[in-house]
This record gives structure tokens, sequence and C-alpha cells, in this order.
């Protein structure tokens, strides 16, 4: 009962954290995000990622600039029976650079999304807080421009989790999987 207690408080505490003080990097290049990267690493205390996490792999994002600043994003990923799970989102600029908005009508939340760091043909890390009726969570994701990232940047990707609140068994680098076929 104890051991409970203490996990439902340190969730609580974690979903307190305020994020608000995650800035986009200040060099924010729209063009350097555009093409095909791979999902390495999720970390969320939703519950829907706890209930999920362990069917979860590796996925891809195709990143989109458009001429007026927004960036449209299209996900995919392979499921288990051949199927493909697909989304897309347009996210649109804010006045700061780097930091984007979009609602999601699959899931009915409002999203504040900021790539906080990125060397373009490398890698990317995406802070985004997803607000839906009121409760706010944290979402961060590692992107790779491959289905490989050096143990520094999983370290870089599992330490800024931690700092956003995430606890430690919500921080997953996913397995590698098939990709699905071009939509």
């Amino acid at each position: 009962m104890t051991t409970m207690l203490v996990k439902a408080l340190g969730a609580l505490l974690c979903s307190l954290v305020v994020t608000a003080e995650v800035m986009p990097q200040g060099d924010f290049d729209l063009q350097g995000m555009a093409g095909k990267w791979y999902l390495i690493g999720f970390a969320t205390n939703a519950q829907w990622f706890i209930n999920h996490r362990a069917s979860m792999k590796m996925g891809t994002a195709i990143l989109t600039p458009t001429a007026n600043g927004n960036l449209e994003m299209s996900y995919a990923s392979l499921n288990a029976d051949g199927s493909c799970w697909r989304m897309s989102h347009l996210a649109e600029k804010t006045n700061v650079p780097g930091k984007f908005i979009f609602k999601s009508e699959r899931w009915n939340n409002e999203n504040d999304m900021r790539v906080v760091d990125a060397r373009y043909n490398e890698y990317a890390l995406i802070h985004t807080i997803k607000t839906k009726g009121g409760v706010s969570t944290v979402l961060n994701k590692l992107y790779a421009r491959g289905t490989d990232l050096g143990p520094d940047l999983l370290e870089k990707f599992r330490q800024f989790s931690l700092d956003t609140g995430i606890l430690p068994e919500n921080i997953a680098i996913l397995p590698k999987n098939d990709e699905c076929p071009a939509a």
C-alpha cells in the first residue's frame, strides 16, 4: 500500500512540473526539419502509453515545411498484424521559431510542440505539452535520420525526459520495426 501511495505521489509531482521554461533551440531552421525521420525514443507519463508501451515499435515521420512556415507531419508505424497505423497533423507556427501548435482531431487535445534540440542531419528532440480537459501531459520524442543513434544522444534524451518530469520507467527507446509501404 505504501509503495502504491509513493508511486501515486511521484506521478502527481511529476505531472506538476512546470514545462513552460522549455524553449526551442535558438537557431531553429524549419527547412532543416524537412524529410524522413525515425522515431527512436518516446517518453511520457500518460496512462495510454503505460498501457501500450510493450507493443510500441519504431515508426517514421515525414515532416514537410509549408510556404507559410507551418509544418505538415505524417506518421506511420507498422503493426504486428502487417497493417499500418497512420496519423497526420498540421503544426502551425507561432511567433517563436521552433514552437508550433496543433489540435489532434483523433485524440481531441491541444498540442504545444517545441523543437528543443536538433542536428538536422542526425537527430531532433521534440517536447510537446498535450492538454485535454484542462489536464496537461508532457510527451518527449527523439527522432533520427537513421534507425540508430549513439549512446550519448540516447542518454541526452533520457536525461531531458527526467528533467521534464517523466518517470524513468516511462522513457522508452523503441525497438526497430519494418516500415509501412508508402501511402
